[in-house]
């Protein structure tokens, strides 16, 4: 990758279910070890917009370079190399069941990589060491795990085979407000540690501000402010305004039936 080059570029990105336009001209770049919080309604557009650049839905027109190689329509050896700069942490965690703590975490390690077990067990014992999780967690079941370790398991997974970029998924969503900011808290530190890029989407505005070095807001298919996270409280856009400080009246109208 030459100097100057951002890591993700989207341009012109368009995206419709059936008469339902989710994406409309969607442009946005994400520079090596930034922090890009994409923020919104629900439905305006924000997990669609991951899942493009993660391949997982094809979009109608646009572009999306990684690193500056065309990311869309790959297939085959091309996608699996694409794929294997992301990581992502999910909503929910998404940890599977029947697998024991070490073995969600080096999941990528085992599969892909052909790593032993051994090796596979001590590359996640490291990894849950950068969240804060002692080797006393390597063998729980996810059944055995608060919703912040699971959060942080899921976290250690997804840098476990230390990706280029990391995309969050509503990284403090069903966590009480102290574990949440322990999580972002955890995100900001792995961030600097590795020097990845990340993508985030959330409705949480204390993780937008601690988390966050540019933020932009998705409305009716396109982003309608982008700005630093420092900005965002004084920013002068009415949707960015209604949205942060949660008002009922303003711009984005919400579709309620009164009595």
């Amino acid at each position: 990758m030459t100097d100057g080059t951002a890591k993700i570029s989207v341009r012109g990105l368009k995206k419709s279910f059936g008469r339902k336009t989710v994406l409309d001209g969607v442009d946005f770049d994400v520079a090596p070890g930034e922090s890009l919080v994409i923020i919104g309604g629900s439905g305006t557009g924000k997990s669609v917009t991951i899942k493009c650049i993660l391949g997982l839905i094809e979009p109608d027109e646009g572009t999306i370079e990684i690193d500056g190689d065309n990311a869309t329509g790959l297939g085959g050896g091309d996608r699996d190399a694409l794929m294997a700069k992301f990581g992502m942490l999910f909503q929910g965690g998404a940890l599977f069941d029947s697998l024991t703590v070490w073995e969600n975490v080096a999941f990528r390690l085992i599969r892909p990589r052909g790593a032993s077990r051994r090796e596979a067990r001590e590359a996640a014992i490291d990894n849950l060491g950068m969240v804060g999780l002692g080797e006393d967690v390597a063998d729980l079941h996810p059944a055995e795990l608060s919703g912040g370790m699971m959060k942080r398991v899921a976290l250690a997974r997804a840098i476990a085979a230390r990706p280029d970029i990391v995309f969050f998924d509503e990284p403090t969503t069903g966590l009480d407000p102290i574990t949440a900011d322990v999580i972002n808290d955890l995100i900001v530190s792995v961030r600097e540690k590795l020097g990845v890029s990340t993508v985030s989407i959330t409705h949480d505005m204390a993780s937008v501000r601690k988390i966050a070095d540019r933020v932009a807001m998705l409305h009716g298919g396109r982003l309608v402010w982008t700005g630093s996270a420092g900005e965002i409280d004084a920013s002068g856009n009415p949707f960015v305004d209604q949205f942060i400080n949660g008002h009922a009246d303003g711009p984005i109208a919400m579709d309620v039936r009164r009595p």
